[in-house]
C-alpha cells in the first residue's frame, strides 16, 4: 500500500511545484512595456494601455494594446506561456510560417522568430508583426500605421528583447 501512495504524493508535490514556479514567471505586458515605451515605438503620444491577463485552455495569456492619441497607429503585444502538454511555441511558429512566403525569418531571437507585413505598403492599414518563440513563451509584437519599416522592425525587436528579459 505504501508503494502506491508514495509515487502519488511525489507526483502531486511535483505538480504543485511546477504550478507555483509557472505562476511566479507570469508576465504582465502592460507592466513590462510602458506607455513611454509605446510612445517611443509609435513616435507619438499614446492612450492608456488596454491590457488583460488570463488563464486559457492552452496556457497563460498576457495582452496589451496601445493606441495613438491621433487615430492610425497602434502597438499590439501578446504573450502566451504554454501550459503543460500544450502546443510548444517553437512548433507553433514553425507551423505558422511553414510554406508561407509572407514570413521572413529573423535570426538571433529566442528559439526562432519571424516577421510579416500586412495591408498596404504605407498608411494606417500597414501592419508589421514580429513573432518570437522562446522556451514556453510565444511572443507577438505588432506595429501599425508606421511607414518606416526598418525603424519599426528595430523597435519591435527592442520591445521583444525587453519582454524576453522578463520571462
Amino acid at each position: 500500500m505504501r508503494r502506491t501512495i508514495a509515487p502519488g504524493i511525489v507526483l502531486a508535490v511535483g505538480a504543485l511545484l511546477f504550478t507555483a514556479r509557472a505562476a511566479e514567471n507570469r508576465i504582465d505586458l502592460s507592466a513590462v512595456i510602458t506607455q513611454a515605451d509605446a510612445q517611443s515605438a509609435l513616435g507619438e503620444a499614446v492612450k492608456d494601455p488596454q491590457g488583460r491577463n488570463e488563464e486559457g485552455a492552452d496556457g497563460y495569456y498576457s495582452r496589451c494594446n496601445y493606441y495613438s492619441q491621433n487615430p492610425g497607429r497602434s502597438l499590439t503585444l501578446r504573450v502566451r506561456q504554454a501550459g503543460p502538454n500544450q502546443l510548444d511555441p517553437k512548433k507553433q511558429l514553425e507551423e505558422m510560417t511553414a510554406g508561407n512566403d509572407k514570413f521572413k525569418a529573423v535570426t538571433g531571437f529566442g528559439d526562432g522568430a519571424a516577421l510579416t507585413k500586412e495591408g498596404p505598403a504605407k498608411g494606417p492599414g500597414h501592419v508589421l508583426m514580429l513573432y518570437v518563440a522562446r522556451g514556453n513563451a510565444f511572443i507577438t509584437v505588432g506595429i501599425s500605421g508606421v511607414d518606416d519599416e526598418k525603424s519599426a522592425t528595430e523597435k519591435m525587436k527592442a520591445l521583444a528583447k525587453k519582454i524576453m528579459g522578463r520571462l
